[in-house]
Parts: C-alpha cells; sequence; structure tokens
C-alpha cells in the first residue's frame, strides 16, 4: 500500500467515524448513520478531487472507500452508547482525522505537480470540506465556524509546514508526517487550552 492510499484510507475511517457519532446525536437509523458517515468520509476527497480534475474520483476508482466507511458506521451505530460525552469524541476523533486528510489532500496535489499554494489549498479542502458537510446535513452549527475554535487556521498550518518542509528539500513522507503533527498539534491545543484567533467584533450602528 502506497503512502496516499494509506492518508486515504485512515482519514475515510476516522472522519466517517465522526460522522457516525453525529449520526447518533441525531438518532438516525442505520442507513442513516452509513449516508452520513460516507459523506464526512469522501466528501472532501470528492471536491479535491474534481477540482484538480483527476482521472476518476479516488472512491469511485476504488469502491472499498465507502465499504471502510460502512464498516465504521455500523461500528459506531453499535457502540455510540457506550461514549458518556458524544460530542467530545466527535471533537477529537475530528482532530485526528484533519490531521492525516490535510497531508493526503497535499500528497494528491503533490502527484499532480500542483505549485505549493495550491498545495496548501488542497490541504485545507481535503481536511475541512466532509466534517462542513456532515454539520450542515445534520443540522449542527459547523465546527469549522465555532467562535474561537481553530480548524481551518490547522489544516493552513499543517499544508504550510509540508510546503516549507519540501521547500528545504525534506524527504516527501517527512513533509507529511511534519503536516499531519502540525495540524494535529494546533487543533489539540485549540481544544485543550482553548487557544484560538482574534475574532471580530462589530460596532453597533448609530442611531
Amino acid at each position: 500500500m502506497t503512502v496516499l492510499a494509506f492518508l486515504d484510507y485512515a482519514s475515510v475511517f476516522v472522519f466517517a467515524l465522526t460522522g457516525a457519532l453525529v449520526a447518533s446525536r441525531a438518532q438516525l437509523d442505520l442507513i442513516g448513520f452509513v449516508f452520513i458517515a460516507s459523506l464526512t468520509a469522501v466528501g472532501g476527497g470528492t471536491l479535491r478531487d474534481i477540482i484538480l480534475n483527476r482521472d476518476t474520483v479516488f472512491w469511485v476508482a476504488h469502491p472499498t472507500y465507502i465499504g471502510v466507511a460502512s464498516v465504521a458506521a455500523v461500528l459506531v451505530f453499535f457502540t455510540a452508547h457506550l461514549f458518556e460525552s458524544r460530542y467530545r469524541a466527535i471533537v477529537w476523533l475530528d482532530a485526528c482525522a484533519l490531521a492525516v486528510a490535510v497531508p493526503a489532500g497535499v500528497a494528491v496535489a503533490l502527484a499532480l505537480g500542483q505549485p505549493p499554494s495550491i498545495v496548501v489549498i488542497m490541504g485545507i479542502i481535503t481536511g475541512c470540506s466532509g466534517g462542513l458537510m456532515r454539520d450542515v446535513v445534520c443540522n449542527e452549527v459547523p465546527l469549522v465556524l465555532k467562535q474561537g475554535e481553530l480548524y481551518v487556521t490547522c489544516a493552513l498550518f499543517g499544508g504550510g509546514a509540508a510546503s516549507v518542509a519540501l521547500y528545504f528539500e525534506l524527504p516527501q513522507p517527512i513533509a507529511l508526517l511534519i503536516c499531519a503533527g502540525s495540524a494535529f498539534a494546533l487543533r489539540a491545543g485549540s481544544i485543550a487550552f482553548g487557544w484560538h484567533l482574534p475574532v471580530y467584533k462589530g460596532f453597533a450602528p448609530r442611531q
């Protein structure tokens, strides 16, 4: 298995777990679990592949990705009740998925010979789009838009770190590892310690 395939499978599985946990909060049936898990798992990669005009979207070329997402959905369907705080589990699993999906998007863009700016953007799209689709469909406030949350910033930081590592001619697997570690460290700090960027505070309009 190639590094890219491993990253894609790992991203699909972990994002599918988060999708299924959100489905459990919405009290959906088993098919609903599979749908939301699959949407979360492949949504970002699908958007990435369409934008990059890849010959075939990754899960269409290899339908086993949907199988992996379905297995994750069934697993959560029968075990979600064991989690004391499903939201907390979603947040931390989502952080793990982000740390895998961003380097997966970076690796795809690199394989297609894209410039650094596009490499970073594809990392962001792959890491953030599936979770955004999941939350919108399930009528949840998207994690990527919650005030005080570092999310897209983490994907940007991870993709940027990979580009810097490659600029200094580090091997690509090392650059992808740096990407994953950077994205996860920043996201974990946001969750555990409340790290955040300043938010805009408007002034009340004059009467």
